[in-house]
């Protein structure tokens, strides 16, 4: 017997595939040991030093439920072929898995991004920004928590 996919169903998986690639989903339990958020950050950096500034990084200094907490990242760059953010990367510093969330962008993209995320307790949030150019900019915003969001 031979199954064949149809044009939906094969469209379906793709895009499942990718949102599943992208978001980089992980299974565990929320109750895990501290994250090491300064080895994912300096992986990130390939070892550079951030620099404070071009990254602003919005999120609510209290959140009363930390399963949902709005977040907004931008970064000032001009998106040209030539100056161009590549990828932005949040970090949760006391969640279990430090890497919350990566964004990759292209010189026709604009370099904004807006979502949810999930935080564990009281605790600084990171966003770094690696340019095209290799130069590596962050912001760190600290968000107070009333309801932890892992499980808490």
């Amino acid at each position: 017997m031979r199954y064949a996919l149809n044009r939906r169903q094969a469209l379906a998986l793709g895009t499942g595939a990718a949102v599943a690639a992208t978001l980089s989903l992980r299974a565990g339990p929320a109750h895990a040991a501290k994250n090491n958020s300064a080895e994912a950050i300096k992986a990130f950096t390939r070892g550079k030093e951030p620099v404070r500034g071009k990254v602003k990084l919005e999120l609510p200094e209290i959140a009363e439920n930390g399963n949902t907490v709005p977040m907004t990242v931008s970064v000032e760059a001009p998106m040209t072929e030539e100056s161009f953010v590549e990828e932005v990367m949040i970090v949760a510093e006391g969640n279990p898995n430090p890497g919350v969330i990566s964004f990759h962008f292209t010189p026709s993209s604009v370099a904004e991004a807006n979502t949810r995320i999930r935080l564990a307790e009281t605790q600084n949030v990171v966003a770094i920004a690696r340019m095209n150019d290799g130069s590596i900019f962050s912001d760190v915003k600290q968000v107070k928590v009333t309801i932890g969001g892992c499980g808490g």
